[in-house]
């Protein structure tokens, strides 16, 4: 069989980027999340939110333009995009709690195929019991997109029959992208929107530990020769 192309965290996210509708409200979860807004198409407006209190944040800050005052949930430091706002938690929780967000991407330890979301707390024995926002950003989003690689450090599977970790939310994901494919969740089942090239079907769902099924139309992951990804 073919090496397959397995996707790095900056490649998941120009993906997810592909995604976003414009003009859609969108926050951006703790970690590989965070990476999505140096991808959006700088045409189109988007308005990102993130849960530590900004309305308008732009991409990753740069060289001169780095205010340590100014970051994002991942403790990064940001731009503002024109006409940005600052709040304090409050309001920004009030924003993610109010049904206000069109998408809330966040990351992932394990997604059930009904949609349940387990991204907190792991049993790992050096674990941080801290949910933060997560909960709040699960539910309170029309769209909830969670970007994960497909199997942990060991080979165990991540998209799982059920969640074993503590919920973050029940049934609120609606598609998963990994470093292997594009998984939508479809009346109650992992459906695969694209998968990587080389990648065989078969191989796929068996570093899955739930079945999982191709789409009727699924498409190919493919790169361009300066290493972005797109779909064939």
């Amino acid at each position: 069989m073919t090496d397959s192309l397995v996707l790095n965290r900056e490649q998941i996210a120009q993906l997810v980027a592909q995604d976003i509708a414009e003009g859609a409200s969108v926050n951006l979860g703790i970690g590989m999340p965070t990476l999505v807004s140096d991808y959006l198409p700088k045409e189109k407006e988007f308005l990102l939110h993130s849960e530590n209190g900004i309305l308008g944040m732009g991409r990753t800050a740069q060289g001169d333009e780095i205010d340590p005052d100014l970051i994002n949930a991942s403790r990064v430091p940001v731009t503002l995009q024109t006409g940005a706002s600052i709040t304090e938690h409050t309001v920004s929780f009030a924003m993610m709690r109010g049904g206000h967000l069109d998408y809330s991407i966040l990351g992932g330890f394990q997604v059930a195929p009904n949609g349940d979301l387990a991204n907190w707390i792991t049993d790992a024995p050096d674990a941080i019991p801290a949910i933060g926002g997560a909960m709040d950003l699960a539910v309170g989003a029309r769209r909830v997109l969670v970007m994960l690689t497909h199997n942990t450090r060991d080979g165990e599977p991540k998209l799982v029959s059920s969640c074993s970790y503590p919920l973050t939310g029940v049934g609120v994901v609606t598609t998963v992208y990994t470093d292997l494919a594009i998984v939508d969740i479809v009346g109650g089942r992992f459906v695969t929107r694209a998968m990587v090239q080389g990648m065989r079907f078969d191989t796929l769902a068996e570093r899955t530990g739930a079945p999982i099924a191709p789409a009727a139309d699924m498409r190919t992951i493919v790169l361009d020769v300066e290493g972005r990804p797109g779909l064939a």
